[in-house]
């Protein structure tokens, strides 16, 4: 057997270096270099470049070549200085590039109509130029694009129906152009991303486009329905329009006249009717009121505190739950400010409950209430702080609303009870998505879909820590709730400040960030490592809590680290991501992002926000294709072994 394995070895080896060794020897691609060299000597450029035509083009900067050398497959030329229009039949002859990127330049014109002739095409980035006319219809012949990004330009016109050509699409930026009229139906069946903010188009989205946030709408101010404000039923034509508006103030009939002053009469005798109507009112309650605390003893002041407060019946259970506290305190389920009071304490103790986890910092529930809403109830334990505080911390958690933040709706606190209430999401948690059932029947959570929660979650924390100016403290993929379309929304945020200077909270030693075990105190930049861990367990479907490493638990980032400088760095990712295309160069992208947020030195680590905006980069940036055109019929290269994991990642 161990022969074998050898023998196996040794044969693998010797392909390795027949593929590195041997494809070199190849001709270089002649005819793409002759038109590269056409393209750059007819485009004004800084001298950034520095082509050498003596030189094999594959050697040039921002050429990629096939495996055998024999053709261009990517070209990638941002921010160069690069002026001008593109000249006709260069870059068009290129046809087995996979990649184009020459954004962030300077170039102008319109997109030229051989660009149709790149057929094998799958991502094209020409952002931040100053490129105008309507939207290249060349394009739209482009079967296999997946990535379309045209933001940041002068485009015009209509944004044609036969962008539905494009079936491969997955991301397309349209924003920041001046696109105007109707949007098209487009068929989104693959579509992940979409943004045509900051344009002048008008009538309302199709449906077909309306799972897209507002976001991707912005800034269109005839542009209604869908996320975005509900359209009027109907719209007056133009001459319908000109017909009802007055052409002057002025008017000689005197029918008209007296039609106006009789309404502007009404409407000062309805005013003053309701004026003395309403201090009638107002005197009669006055005057009950006056009459009623006569009759009865003054009662102690009310707590002061901005929410709702539901008071419900007393019984002897329930005092056992308040706590034995006064009447005046007894069974107040505090709303926050805003929330739905369709329940009170009273309901919660009638509903049927369902143990959904038990925590650190508590036990949570789901719990059923008689007309059918469904909520979480977290049951804290251990709490040390003061009734005041605890309200104090409440009210500050209570204010922050954020698409991938778990609201806070309501909260109880007695004596020997603490109660938190929060919406109820049915996808569950990403702990129980991404670790549950692992075997023969489960839908393996694709590429797409983590990307997607990474930059749900790192948005939701940079408003914690920007809008709220809170620390999570127990950043963990248990407490990342899923929406029904697997956005990720953080949960049990800044509860670490109820349990006194012991943090109950991420006791999972793999999560928590060096500082923290010192001196028990979490930072932002102490979160920033905490979604480092999360985002190192999307890559590699490893929970930081397996035993691989003894009594102290699992050190997820010291484990990739380990096998990145020891070993292939393509074990480090999740065999179910490896059955993907075409994503390698992402995964090693966000590998680096991950590394940096968890540097053992805090000050190393980069701000929430700059995390953020590298995903993003990532989530629309130049990764759409693989660096290999041969992996496009289904074989999968693992990425190279030689990067080192770095202090800081500049993007």
């Amino acid at each position: 057997m161990a022969l074998a394995m050898l023998s196996v070895s040794g044969f693998v080896v010797f392909f390795v270096s027949f593929l590195l060794l041997g494809g070199r020897v190849d001709s270089e691609p002649i005819q793409d270099k002759q038109a590269l060299l056409a393209f750059i000597n007819q485009t004004p450029h800084a001298n950034r470049l520095q082509w050498n035509s003596s030189d094999s083009a594959c050697n040039w900067v921002g050429v990629g070549c096939g495996a055998n050398q024999s053709y261009v497959y990517s070209l990638r030329l941002p921010g160069v200085g690069l002026v001008g229009q593109i000249p006709a039949n260069t870059l068009g002859r290129l046809t087995q590039l996979r990649v184009l990127s020459l954004r962030s330049n300077r170039l102008s014109g319109e997109i030229p109509s051989d660009f149709s002739e790149l057929k094998f095409l799958h991502s094209l980035y020409l952002q931040n130029n100053l490129f105008s006319g309507e939207f290249p219809v060349s394009l739209t012949r482009l079967t296999r694009l997946a990535r379309l990004d045209l933001s940041f330009n002068k485009l015009t016109g209509k944004v044609p129906s036969s962008v539905n050509n494009l079936t491969h699409l997955t991301r397309i930026f349209l924003e920041n152009n001046d696109f105007s009229g109707n949007l098209p139906i487009v068929n989104t069946v693959g579509l992940v991303l979409f943004n045509i903010s900051n344009n002048n188009l008008n009538g309302s989205i199709p449906e077909s486009l309306s799972k897209f946030p507002a976001s991707s709408f912005s800034g269109n101010i005839n542009l209604c329905g869908g996320p975005l404000s509900p359209c009027n039923l109907s719209f007056p034509s133009p001459a319908q329009a000109q017909a009802q508006a007055p052409s002057s103030n002025f008017s000689l009939d005197p029918v008209r006249k007296n039609t106006k002053k009789l309404s502007k009469a009404a409407i000062i005798a309805i005013s003053v009717s309701s004026g003395v109507i309403l201090l009638l009112l107002l005197l009669i309650l006055f005057i009950c009121s006056r009459k009623r605390q006569g009759r009865q003893p003054a009662k102690s002041p009310k707590p002061t505190t901005r929410s709702v407060v539901a008071e419900t019946g007393t019984s002897s259970s329930k005092d056992e739950i308040t706590g034995g506290s006064a009447e005046a305190e007894r069974n107040k389920l505090v709303f926050f400010d805003g929330g739905v009071h369709s329940f009170d304490l009273e309901d919660l103790l009638r509903a049927s409950a369902e143990v959904l986890g038990k925590g650190s910092i508590g036990t949570s529930y789901k719990a059923v209430m008689e007309d059918g809403k469904t909520v979480v109830v977290k049951r804290l334990k251990d709490v040390v702080v003061t009734k005041k505080e605890f309200e104090s911390q409440m009210e500050i958690l209570g204010k922050i609303k954020h698409k991938n933040v778990v609201p806070l709706r309501a909260f109880y606190y007695s004596k020997d009870e603490k109660l938190l209430v929060s919406d109820f999401m049915a996808a569950g948690s990403l702990s129980a998505l991404l670790h549950g059932s692992r075997g023969t029947g489960r839908t393996p959570l694709d590429w797409d879909n983590r990307m997607k929660i990474a930059l749900g979650i790192g948005r939701g924390l940079a408003h914690l820590h920007v809008s709220g100016k809170v620390t999570h403290g127990n950043i963990k993929s248990s407490n990342i709730l899923l929406r029904r379309d697997l956005d990720g929304c953080v949960s049990d945020f800044g509860l670490n400040t109820l349990f006194g200077v012991s943090i109950p909270g991420n006791r999972v030693a793999g999560c928590r960030a060096p500082e923290v075990v010192e001196t028990r105190k979490v930072t932002f930049m102490s979160d920033v490592y905490s979604y480092g861990v999360l985002l190192l367990e999307l890559l590699t479907g490893k929970a930081p809590n397996q035993a691989s490493l003894g009594e102290e638990g699992f050190d997820l980032p010291r484990w990739v680290q380990s096998v990145v400088r020891e070993e292939w760095t393509g074990e480090v990712f999740d065999v179910e991501l490896t059955r993907g295309h075409n994503i390698e160069e992402e995964m090693m992208q966000l590998l680096q992002i991950a590394m940096a947020c968890v540097a053992t030195v805090p000050d190393q680590r980069p701000d929430i926000r700059e995390v953020v905006r590298m995903i993003e980069d990532l989530n629309r940036g130049e990764t759409g294709a693989s660096d290999d055109p041969s992996k496009e019929s289904g074989g999968h290269t693992p990425p190279t072994a030689s990067w080192t994991p770095p202090a800081a990642v500049t993007p």
